[in-house]
């Protein structure tokens, strides 16, 4: 181990519109390797995730391959990770003050909003989606509560008004309290689902006399048909992953070495990818041998034992997962990000509180019961992702070789490297807007959808090669590193 000196204090006078305390490079430096797969954990060990995965299964493609199509895509997961995961470690920067090396001191609220918007619709959705789970658990426990889920306003019943808002609560103490609270939270909250869905696993295989009929999950494909579908799944885990992969730097940033990102994205990824998904393949395959049917809904799933006991438990494991995943995913990107914008108003603290109101305000089960909010609004900023990606990561290791000058970071006189003009960088945004409408086209465009999966890679692909063409007419900024305070790193 060998140590580095990078600047990982404040400049001596950032400009009051790009810096407070939260946005400053940290050396709070508790994010080991552990937190850092946790975070995984928490993302991929969730019901959203075990029904996608899930689905997979009943096409026709043989497990192996499922596997296989996955795990290809937590390795592509797992290098876009690093890239974005090592620079936020290297200066202690979140996502949106990365971003204005390459968009601009004031250009990089586009990402950073883009992001933003997604998170809080999505942290809406999942918090949703994780009340319905709540709903089941409280009429397990009082079946006559069964009228309360009935009628209602604005679309909730008074049941489903209690179970919102009361998991709205509990994520709102959980990430008001800073990002170490956070980190506390979601260094449990996808393992625990893992000890659960392996219990159900066991129960269904002695049930099933430890037999698995791989038979029951469809008609095989053809070798042709079988490759294009392993590369679909990675594609899709990829898109699913996107967001995180953007912003993991507001989670390395606080990493103490290059050593904890890597193990981290690596235990975190491709090693808990493989095991995830084998137990889904088990999971799934058993409760099929068993009962013919199609299970995709782990909570379905779980209430297919039989075993009360494990039910409860498991709705329980269920929610506390849900809240783990909206917290990391859907929570610390958007309150870095609104911070980014009005750095004087809002700490990251307050940009917390401020996702969580406005996920309770755009009434998320309205959008996730709308077709065209969900595939024309989600779905067109979830592909503009890609692009944003391209962008950054082309910037940071081939025009400016991983070097930045943090003081100019959060300056915006003239002569800053990262002013550009009047704030912005033409550049990006010229590379950035036609791959967003390129990947936007292959998401929405019905003659398009067969390549819909590969959208990531199009959008990364065209951005970073309109970039760095525009690039290449000017000379790279010129990059210094203070030497103040050491980082330790391999």
């Amino acid at each position: 181990m060998t140590t580095t000196a990078v600047t990982t204090t404040a400049p001596t006078q950032p400009s009051p519109r790009l810096y407070n305390e939260d946005l400053a490079p940290t050396t709070d430096r508790r994010w080991g390797a552990f937190s850092i797969t946790s975070v995984w954990f928490a993302c991929m060990h969730n019901m959203g995730q075990y029904t996608m995965a899930a689905g997979m299964m009943f096409v026709g493609l043989n497990p192996w391959a499922v596997i296989a199509g996955c795990f290809i895509g937590f390795c592509v997961t797992f290098v876009g990770s690093q890239l974005i995961g090592l620079a936020g470690q290297r200066y202690g920067i979140s996502y949106p003050v990365l971003a204005r090396a390459s968009f601009g001191v004031y250009g990089a609220n586009l990402p950073a909003l883009i992001r933003a918007v997604v998170a809080v619709a999505w942290y809406g959705i999942q918090t949703y989606l994780a009340s319905r789970a709540v709903i089941v658990l409280l009429l397990i426990i009082r079946p006559s509560w069964v009228a309360l889920d009935q009628g209602g306003w604005l679309g909730l019943s008074p049941l489903g008004w209690i179970a919102f808002l009361g998991l709205w609560a509990l994520q709102l103490v959980v990430v008001t309290h800073g990002i170490e609270r956070v980190r506390k939270f979601q260094n449990y909250a996808g393992a625990t689902i893992s000890v659960v869905m392996l219990a159900t696993g066991i129960v269904l295989l002695a049930k099933a006399g430890w037999h698995l009929d791989f038979a029951a999950l469809g008609k095989p494909m053809s070798v042709g048909a079988t490759i294009n579908h392993m590369f679909t799944d990675a594609g899709m885990w990829i898109a699913c992953y996107a967001t995180l992969m953007l912003n993991m730097c507001d989670f390395t940033r606080m990493s103490p070495s290059r050593r904890a990102v890597t193990l981290g994205n690596f235990w975190g990824l491709p090693v808990n990818g493989v095991v995830f998904m084998a137990l889904m393949v088990v999971n799934t395959v058993a409760a099929s041998t068993l009962y013919h049917k199609a299970f995709t809904d782990p909570a379905e799933l779980l209430s297919a034992t039989g075993n009360h006991a494990l039910i409860a438990i498991g709705a329980l494991v269920f929610i506390f997962a849900t809240i783990g995943v909206n917290v990391v995913a859907n929570v610390v990107s958007p309150a870095y990000d609104l911070a980014n914008a009005f750095p004087q108003k809002i700490n990251f603290t307050r940009g917390a509180l401020i996702t969580c109101v406005l996920a309770l305000l755009v009434m998320p089960w309205k959008l996730y019961s709308s077709t065209v909010a969900i595939t024309y609004f989600l779905g067109t900023l979830g592909a503009v992702l890609g692009p944003l990606f391209g962008v950054i990561v082309t910037d940071y290791y081939l025009n400016r070789r991983g070097r930045l000058s943090v003081p100019d970071l959060y300056s915006d006189r003239p002569d800053s490297p990262y002013f550009f003009r009047n704030g912005w960088n033409p550049r990006a945004v010229a590379a950035f807007v036609p791959a967003a409408l390129i990947s936007a086209a292959l998401t929405l465009v019905p003659a398009l959808s067969g390549a819909s999966a590969y959208g990531w890679f199009v959008g990364v692909g065209v951005a970073a090669l309109l970039y760095r063409l525009f690039s290449l007419r000017s000379a790279p900024a010129p990059a210094v590193e203070p030497l103040v305070g050491a980082l330790a790193t391999d």
